[in-house]
């Protein structure tokens, strides 16, 4: 299995929502920026931030708002003719935990609109994702105001924590190493006190 070539940080542009918990993929991706020396700038043809790593990668956030991010990870796709299996998009995970990661190839959407704007601009579900947990309000119809409400200060803490985690398995991943990644990223650590 290859190296990503194309990682996607899905949120919303726009200061209100900088801290919002459906900017996690956002928050993700600037930091994986900041250690790979990728800065990210604003590129028109892209529709979103671009930037590339030294290994050759590119990380993206795209600005079009989250229910359009199809249309800047798609740009960017074809414009450096990326395959969606090279691609690795980071997200916002509401049936996770704050704190727990989850890296898997395809799959289902789990009515994450980003994802399907993605899959409706690509053709195709099979591209690698690392969902970011930032757990569940418990009602269905309060949804959209708990992904675009900040969280609670001991949710981010949880959720920097794997953001971490995430940038310490990123050489696993530049180096192609999926299941050694998943092994090191899948696993929750135990909250104190357990």
């Amino acid at each position: 299995m290859a190296a990503p070539r194309l990682i996607v940080g899905l949120g919303n542009p726009g200061a209100e929502y900088a801290d919002s918990r459906h900017n996690a993929g956002f928050w993700l991706c600037q930091r994986l920026a900041d250690e790979l020396g990728a800065g990210l700038r604003k590129e028109a043809r892209f529709h979103g931030l671009a930037g590339r790593a030294g290994s050759g990668a590119w990380l993206l956030m795209p600005q079009t708002f989250m229910n359009r991010s199809g249309q800047s990870v798609a740009a960017l796709a074809r414009f450096h003719r990326i395959d969606p299996a090279d691609m690795l998009v980071l997200h916002d995970e509401l049936d996770l935990p704050p704190g727990a990661l989850r890296l898997k190839f395809g799959g289902g959407l789990g009515g994450h609109n980003g994802l399907k704007d993605i899959v409706a601009h690509l053709g195709s579900q099979d591209f690698w994702r690392l969902r970011i947990g930032i757990g569940h309000p418990g009602d269905r119809r309060q949804v959209v105001d708990y992904v675009l409400k900040k969280p609670r200060a001991e949710e981010r803490a949880l959720i920097d924590a794997a953001l971490e985690r995430t940038v310490a398995a990123w050489p696993l991943l530049a180096r192609g190493e999926h299941a050694a990644a998943m092994q090191q990223l899948n696993t929750r650590p135990a909250a104190e006190g357990e």
